[in-house]
């Protein structure tokens, strides 16, 4: 490796006269914004971002996924509405700053020699998966939240494991960069000027955006972005909700729908004058739609949550689960199993734990807002529970089993 290093640093300290064109030039790059001071603090920006979106993210992957040992609440009820929520404004905050971020360091991907020393050259291979799983994570996330699928691969698990991969190259990055950053961020910067020879010139007056005026306009573009899709998950902001893919009050009963009966093949079975509600356990039993609505009734006001990032507040009413569970003899302690009437796809089911499956607001819902559920809503009944992902809240349920 070394070797090979020197064959660049000692042999090529300046470049060969007929490479010193295009970006190779002496002069290419004149903008006084391509400075390291505002590569650090755009850098930090988007540091606290990304890191913010990749912790709520894990929070989703866990809440959809979670590993045996795992036990999600569900109190707070409207924890996962924060957390997702976070996630997908983070992330589409993310954008404006990663591209200023990009076009001020893009540079010194033509520096000579390409490479001094066997630090610099790993710093330089860890740009590698670091800008391109950030490219990918923004660009396949925005296609989720506007359900564009264009990909043939499972959103859900690439996008988590991509995740590890480029916030493991941001570390990497952050740790190269460090002195850097000290060096041109913060008031005794001039002070460390001995720990780097990357820092910033007092910036001298002149034509052109400074950089005061760019840090401005990259916060203003981050700030308009947030401020425009923010809506479709905090209470009362929902009609400056201009730029997400769906406001939350929009929707047959006002609620957003995702996958519709049609498009999951229920219309039929849903209406069916022969539906019964199966509940498997030690006392098993089977409901007629007129039994559904002869067990005791409940009503729970809570937000449903999606993945996309949406979330909207809701008036619920049916059976409590905790009641159908008691009827059927189910332990305290078990985990159920919903089933819906849908014959495939990925959340054709879903797994209770002890914790939401007897917390009083967890509704097996035949109602919502005042009027019977609307079929695309999950008629005849549906699981409404706190605290939990919509793609698991399953629509058409037909099936209860104790596991």
């Amino acid at each position: 490796m070394r070797p090979f290093i020197r064959l660049f640093t000692g042999r090529l300290r300046e470049a060969p006269t007929v490479l010193r064109r295009g970006p190779l030039r002496t002069d290419a790059f004149s903008s006084r914004l391509h400075d390291p001071r505002v590569a650090s603090l755009l850098g930090m920006w988007l540091g606290v971002a990304f890191g913010v979106c990749f912790l709520t993210g894990l929070v989703s992957h866990a809440m959809q996924h979670p590993p045996s040992w795992l036990v999600w609440p569900s109190r707070p009820v409207s924890l996962y509405r924060l957390t997702q929520g976070l996630h997908v404004t983070t992330g589409l905050a993310c954008v404006p700053l990663l591209l200023a971020k990009l076009w001020t360091v893009y540079p010194r991907l033509w520096e000579w020699p390409p490479v001094r020393s066997v630090a610099h050259a790993l710093e330089r291979l860890s740009i590698v998966p670091l800008v391109a799983g950030a490219v990918f994570q923004l660009a396949t996330g925005i296609a989720n939240i506007a359900q564009w699928y264009r990909f043939r691969f499972f959103f859900t698990v690439t996008h988590y494991w991509v995740a590890w991969i480029t916030i493991g190259a941001l570390g990497v990055h952050i740790a190269a960069k460090l002195a850097v950053v000290r060096a041109n961020v913060g008031r005794r910067r001039g002070e460390r000027s001995r720990l780097t020879d990357r820092v910033s010139a007092p910036e001298q007056p002149g034509g052109g955006l400074s950089r005061r005026g760019l840090a401005v306009a990259v916060a203003s573009a981050a700030g308009v972005i947030v401020t425009t899709t923010a809506g479709q998950w905090v209470p009362g902001l929902s009609g400056l909700d201009l730029l997400a893919p769906r406001r939350p009050d929009i929707g047959p009963q006002r609620l957003p729908v995702n996958r519709t009966a049609a498009a999951a093949r229920v219309t039929a079975v849903a209406r069916a004058a022969g539906y019964r509600l199966e509940v498997v356990g030690p006392r098993p039993f089977a409901l007629t739609l007129a039994g559904l609505r002869g067990f005791p009734q409940h009503t729970s006001r809570l937000p449903i949550t999606c993945v996309e990032g949406w979330a909207a507040d809701a008036t619920w009413h049916g059976l409590r689960l905790r009641d159908l569970l008691d009827a059927a003899g189910i332990p305290a302690e078990a985990t159920v199993r919903v089933e819906s009437l849908e014959a495939g796809g990925a959340y054709r089911t879903s797994e209770v734990n002890p914790a939401h499956a007897r917390d009083p607001l967890t509704l097996l819902a035949t109602g919502l807002n005042g009027a019977d559920l609307d079929i695309d809503h999950g008629y005849p009944a549906r699981l409404i529970a706190p605290n939990r992902p919509g793609v698991l809240q399953t629509k058409w349920v037909h099936r209860v089993v104790m596991l």
